[in-house]
């Protein structure tokens, strides 16, 4: 349903007087927009008001209606939003002559003026009016949202209450300590720390009341904890003056007496890291605050702030979105320009990932390191995205720091109203280049020769405030001296009291995990197994059904043959061997989330966790019914996005280590799409940031001559990010593997990633399943040896993956009993003893690495890097550009070679 703004804003004045005869003669209303309908009922109540006989309406009463209503939809493109240079026009068309009035036209009365709250009144009220409200130091864009209630309400707040100059002397006094504190901080480490970088805020200096602003109307409105994502300009000065960081500490940090206690850190850099604190809102509410750590990926955190909020709401606060709030701060350049802020915003509405709403606020510097915006984007504004999801913005003038805060109240109002993103565009400028040490008039000569000119922020309020007798110039220049003397003395090294911190429940859960991982932590893998009771009672649950429910023909032959092969056989495949560790953990009372491409069926038919109901289209999830007291299963397709979703997904699995978060690419060569999540955030977070994450990586790799995107998961590149314990690679060729490799992530005294190269063909293969027994006794097995019992072993053949069974048929063909097949299920740790201990048995057989990847690729690099000592034979495709032959045929003539090559007579 189109907005009726912008019917009306283009629509001409004789048309619009057209259909409002239309709406009065018939007042059948059927074949009139209901926006149209609702806009004409809202006129008529402003003719009763003022007693007007519909008879002797004016033509230009119409004319005057498509001015307002223009004024709402287009006085943005003309507002006093930019600090430091004029607009350009972009032909806002508000001009009397562009809706057919004249000067003349000013002094006559319309009854228009009421549906701006000033009644009937001239024409020259109304335009004035028009111009204080949307042509002032805010711009309010929001004309394209659909909801009809969203935007009477926005209207309302707009137009019938008084903004920003509504604001109380207290708050004006808080917005002056904000930005003394502020200033006087930049301008301290300035002095001290002369060339180092700190990315400063100075130029948008009122990020710090309008954070401030956020954090108490949030507080005041119900919200019990707030979790900020940004980049790093900036940073220093929110974790001081916001979260309450002592002084003491970032001076220390500025020292470099920071180093970790445990030199195995790696540690960031200053302007990377996080950091939780509770603080004290006005209103006396403690509110727990948090920024997470990021990298100069600018734009990667804002997924993982809201995946970190989706896990909080989800178990905390209870779906109750007021409670928990995610702000993310962007730069202008970085929202214009990062595909990942799309995908976050389609996210935003979807079932699977919505947070309540995020709060965007832009710091928009007008620049991008050295590009001009001219160069950075093609759409109007940084926040043009912002319509994608019917999100309203609010452009203002970082100058006007009044401005920004009323801005910021009506955001979180905005927000917990309607529980959907609100953008605050904070158009300001950056005083110094990228960093403190660049000289930005090699390429702004003209830009920062206006800046050298412009009075910060807090200058401007002051003399502001002493102008309009607010306060006097003397008590904000004592407020200066006496916080520059404090910062003075905290740099001396006098102890500063850091106020206290109550851990929440998730947190205490994540400080009783071990934080450090030896290679003894790693070598075995602790016991898994479940009962038999349990196991049975999962398995029967997931193949019941609810009495009403119908599923299709397909879908129930396919539970009686799952029933049948575990109760009859005593065999599970793929499937069951997931499902039952899914369940398992559910029965001891811990969450399951699982989201990726078409995850509830599986790309390939496989899962089927959840089923519908061929008649009524609902749906059935198999593993939310096994018993009252279990933990809930989430799963959910996503959209059609890397990136965002696994950035997501890594934010969720930080909130509570007991719950397991699982992430599936529907082809592994997809994780290609999401690689900066995965290399500075899922590989090395912990190494960085001291941050623990369980999350599991299910991404389908093995050669079946489904061409080069749908053969290999890029193995070699997991594996080259190997270091430290970090994570686990694994390529599982069991279900009963898998199921203990699943319990196993939530068994041991840590977290760490773990990424499975899932198969595709062993999903349905006959010798792919495990006996019920291999669930009820022992752990997962890093390494499965070769049963043969010959007296003489020849070669040993060591692989991973799915070839095995390949090798095994060969081996089953010829009665070659002289070679003995070992399967690597893990990677990374490389379970080192366990070989060493295979290869001592057999000293004189002939040691082979195969693999179905070319020779540059899969994990005959990492086996030479991390076992220099042992001399494998490489048996593989040879090296190559692509991961593999697009041609099923030439796949097929490959396959044969090596597997014929291993099967050789040793001559």
């Amino acid at each position: 349903m189109s907005s009726h703004f912008s019917y009306i804003s283009n629509a001409h004045p004789s048309y619009i007087e057209q259909l409002y005869n239309e709406y009065k003669a018939k007042k059948n209303t059927d074949n009139i927009d209901p926006e149209w309908v609702k806009f004409f009922e809202g006129f008529d109540f402003a003719l009763e008001r003022n007693n007007e006989n519909d008879t002797t309406i004016s033509s230009k009463e119409f004319q005057v209606l498509a001015l307002i209503n223009a004024y709402r939809q287009r006085a943005h493109l003309i507002s006093n939003t930019n600090p430091i240079r004029e607009r350009r026009n972009r032909n806002a068309n508000l001009d009397l002559v562009h809706h057919a009035l004249t000067e003349a036209d000013l002094s006559e009365h319309f009854v228009a003026g009421e549906l701006l709250g000033l009644g009937k009144t001239s024409l020259k009220n109304i335009v004035e009016h028009l111009k204080k409200i949307y042509c002032g130091t805010i711009g309010f864009e929001y004309a394209y949202i659909l909801d009809t209630d969203q935007q009477t309400w926005l209207q309302h707040k707009i137009e019938k209450t008084e903004g920003a100059s509504s604001i109380k002397l207290e708050t004006k006094k808080r917005i002056l300590q904000k930005l003394n504190e502020t200033v006087v901080f930049e301008e301290f480490l300035s002095k001290k720390y002369i060339g180092q970088k700190r990315f400063s805020l100075e130029g948008g200096e009122s990020t710090i009341p309008a954070l401030d602003a956020i954090i108490n109307k949030s507080a005041e409105l119900g919200a019990e904890e707030i979790v900020i994502g940004m980049a790093h300009r900036g940073r220093l000065n929110i974790l001081a003056n916001i979260l309450g960081k002592t002084y003491e500490q970032i001076f220390n940090e500025f020292e470099g007496n920071n180093l970790p206690e445990d030199s195995t850190c790696g540690g960031d850099v200053k302007y990377h890291l996080g950091f939780s604190s509770e603080v004290v809102t006005l209103n006396g509410k403690n509110i727990n605050l948090k920024l997470t750590p990021n990298p100069s990926h600018l734009e990667a955190v804002a997924a993982v702030v809201s995946g970190y909020v989706r896990a909080k709401g989800d178990t905390t606060y209870k779906c109750d979105w007021s409670k928990i709030v995610p702000i993310i701060l962007h730069g202008d350049a970085a929202l214009a320009g990062q595909g990942s802020c799309y995908e976050l915003l389609q996210m935003s509405e979807l079932t699977g990932y919505k947070t309540g709403g995020s709060i965007h606020f832009v710091i928009n510097n007008q620049i991008g390191f050295t590009t001009d915006f001219d160069d950075a984007r093609s759409s109007n504004y940084t926040t043009s995205l912002a319509a994608v999801v019917n999100a309203p913005v609010f452009h203002v003038n970082g100058d006007d720091p009044e401005a920004v805060v009323y801005c910021c109240k009506l955001a979180v109002e905005y927000r917990n109203q309607f529980k959907k993103d609100v953008f605050i565009d904070m158009v300001c400028y950056r005083k110094h280049g990228h960093n403190e040490g660049d000289d930005p008039q090699y390429t702004q000569p003209d830009m920062y020769r206006r800046i050298a000119q412009h009075a910060n922020p807090r200058e401007l309020y002051i003399a502001m405030l002493a102008l309009r007798g607010d306060i006097e110039k003397e008590l904000a220049e004592k407020m200066e001296k006496d916080f520059w003397s404090l910062l003075q003395v905290r740099l001396d090294k006098v102890k500063e009291k850091q106020l206290p911190y109550t851990y929440q429940e998730a947190e205490l859960a994540w400080r009783s995990m071990k934080k450090n991982t030896t290679n003894q932590d790693v070598e075995r893998s602790p016991t898994t197994a479940i009962t038999e009771k349990n196991a049975t009672l999962i398995l029967d649950k997931i193949h019941e059904t609810p009495v009403d429910f119908s599923p299709i023909n397909k879908m129930k032959k396919m539970l009686e043959g799952k029933n049948k092969m575990w109760k009859v056989d005593k065999k599970l495949d793929w499937q069951l061997g997931e499902l039952l560790a899914y369940g398992s953990i559910l029965l001891d009372g811990n969450d399951v989330r699982m989201s990726g491409q078409d995850v509830k069926r599986g790309t390939f038919s496989h899962r089927h966790v959840v089923i519908m109901d061929e008649q009524k289209n609902t749906q059935h999830n198999r593993l939310n019914t096994i018993s009252d007291a279990q933990g809930k299963f989430r799963i959910y397709n996503s959209l059609l996005s890397e990136f965002a979703v696994l950035g997501f997904e890594f934010g969720y699995s930080l909130a509570h280590p007991n719950t397991l978060c699982l992430w599936e690419a529907q082809f592994g060569d997809f994780a290609n799409g999401a690689q900066t999540i995965i290399d500075q955030f899922i590989m090395s977070s912990q190494t960085k940031w001291q941050r623990q994450s369980g999350l599991v990586l299910l991404l389908p790799h093995g050669y079946e001559g489904q061409g080069p995107e749908h053969s290999s998961a890029r193995l070699e590149r997991f594996l080259q990010g190997c270091g430290e314990n970090n994570v686990s690679i694994t390529n599982i060729t069991t279900p009963a593997n898998l199921f203990h490799a699943m319990r196993r992530q939530l068994q041991r005294p840590f977290r760490s990633p773990l990424i499975n190269m899932s198969p595709k063909s062993l999903l349905r293969h006959p010798l792919c399943v495990s006996s019920l027994s291999e669930f009820t006794n022992g752990a997962f097995k890093e390494v499965f040896e070769d049963d043969t019992t010959a007296k003489i072993v020849t070669k040993i053949v060591f692989c991973t993956g799915k070839i095995y069974y390949e090798l095994l048929d060969r081996k089953n063909t010829t009665e070659r009993t002289d070679i003995a097949l070992i399967r690597l299920e893990q990677l990374y740790p490389l379970p080192t003893n366990q070989i060493n201990k295979i290869i001592e048995k057999n000293k004189n057989a002939q040691l082979i690495w195969c693999q179905e990847e070319p020779a540059n690729m899969g994990a005959w690099q990492h086996l030479c890097l991390h076992l220099p000592e042992i001399k494998f034979n490489l048996v593989s495709r040879k090296i190559a550009a692509s991961t593999a032959t697009g041609f099923n045929k030439q796949h097929q003539i490959e396959q044969e070679q090596i597997i014929n090559t291993i099967f050789e007579k040793i001559k």
